[in-house]
């Protein structure tokens, strides 16, 4: 009896995490053994549990359309939807001495968000805005984005996908002076549960002199700036 309540427990509280998008950590939980199999053998021993769960659902997967659905599905967690859960995927983040001296904010907007709730394995899709003052080197635009990709593209939960990637930055340019604000829809929110479509869910992180109101505001203000050439 006392084993049942306290499944009981457990399940009411991991569905209560799930509901509220909270993260338990700031990294991303992997197991020590994530990578003791070869991509190749994951994708096997995924393709044969998307079959039975297809088949658990009562899909006839003799159909011509549904037969190639789970190594499809299997290729498809492993080589891109959760691509960035392995290290031997990380961008390298060039920097190059920051020679012109050029002393203000620099500002990479609108990069694309294309991440997957880790409580429902459904997509977050947004824009992320990424902002770093040099304290002497200075990093390729595209690494920017790439960054962005890369820790996108696991389980994520919003909240760490920002300070992952404010971490990640910093890290790659020896200084705390980044700033990274994502807005994104989740559908977890849009299409199940409460099924409202419009909403968004915008998080920040501030480091260095981002922390400072000044600093903080003109970043902001950034982000209004048109920038579409139509």
């Amino acid at each position: 009896m006392f084993e049942v309540k306290n499944n009981k427990v457990n399940d009411e509280r991991i569905d209560e995490i799930g509901e509220n998008h909270v993260g338990t950590s700031a990294k991303t939980p992997l197991r020590v053994d994530a990578f003791a199999i070869s991509d190749s053998e994951k994708i096997s021993k995924i393709q044969e549990k998307v079959k039975d769960i297809l088949e658990i659902l009562g899909m006839d997967l003799t159909d011509d359309s549904l037969q190639g659905t789970p190594k499809r599905v299997a290729k498809s967690f492993v080589n891109e939807l959760f691509m960035g859960l392995n290290p031997a995927n990380r961008p390298k983040a060039s920097t190059f001495d920051n020679n012109y001296k050029y002393g203000e904010m620099l500002v990479e907007k609108n990069i694309v968000v294309y991440s997957t709730c880790e409580h429902h394995l459904l997509p977050i899709v947004g824009r992320a805005h990424v902002a770093y003052i040099s304290s002497g080197k200075v990093i390729g635009l595209s690494k920017m984005n790439r960054i962005v990709e890369y820790f996108s593209k696991r389980p994520q939960v919003q909240e760490r996908l920002t300070m992952q990637v404010v971490q990640e930055m910093q890290e790659a340019l020896g200084t705390q002076d980044v700033a990274c604000v994502i807005d994104a829809k989740h559908l977890c929110v849009n299409s199940r549960g409460v099924k409202d479509i419009e909403s968004s869910t915008v998080t920040a992180e501030f480091g260095g002199k981002f922390k400072e109101k000044e600093t903080k505001r003109e970043f902001l203000d950034y982000l209004k700036i048109e920038t579409d050439f139509d």
